[in-house]
C-alpha cells in the first residue's frame, strides 16, 4: 500500500513538473518570437500588430508559468521557489506591457533582453 502510494505521489510530481518545464520553454520562445517581431516592427508595415499580438501571447505565457508553478508546488509539497520565480516574472511582464504601451524603449528594450535571459536561465534549472 505504502509503495502505491510513493508511486502515485512521485508520478504526480513528475507530471508537475514536466508541466513546469514545458510552461518555461512556452514562455522563452514567446519571448525569442517577441525579439523578432520587435525588429520587424523596425522595418515592415505589419511588424506593429505582429508585436502586439505576441506582447498578449508572452503575458498569458507567464500567467501559464505562474499557474503550473503553483500545481507543480501545492500537491507535490515541493518548493516554493518557482512559484516566486514565476509570480516575479509575471511582475517584469506587467512592466513590460506597461512600458510597451507608453512608448519608453530606452527601459522597454534591456527589460525585454533582461527577461529573455532570465526565462532562458529558469529553462537551464529545469
Amino acid at each position: 500500500m505504502a509503495t502505491e502510494a510513493t508511486t502515485a505521489a512521485t508520478a504526480g510530481v513528475r507530471r508537475g513538473s514536466s508541466f513546469l518545464r514545458t510552461a518555461i520553454v512556452l514562455q522563452t520562445l514567446t519571448l525569442f518570437l517577441q525579439a523578432v517581431s520587435a525588429g520587424l516592427l523596425l522595418t515592415t508595415s505589419y511588424g506593429e500588430t505582429l508585436h502586439g499580438v505576441g506582447a498578449r501571447v508572452m503575458y498569458g505565457a507567464s500567467m501559464l508559468y505562474v499557474l503550473a508553478a503553483v500545481l507543480a508546488w501545492k500537491p507535490g509539497g515541493g518548493s516554493p521557489r518557482p512559484v516566486r520565480h514565476a509570480s516575479g516574472f509575471l511582475a517584469l511582464a506587467s512592466v513590460q506591457v506597461v512600458l510597451g504601451i507608453a512608448h519608453v524603449p530606452a527601459v522597454h528594450v534591456p527589460l525585454g533582453v533582461l527577461m529573455f535571459g532570465l526565462s532562458v536561465l529558469a529553462l537551464a534549472r529545469r
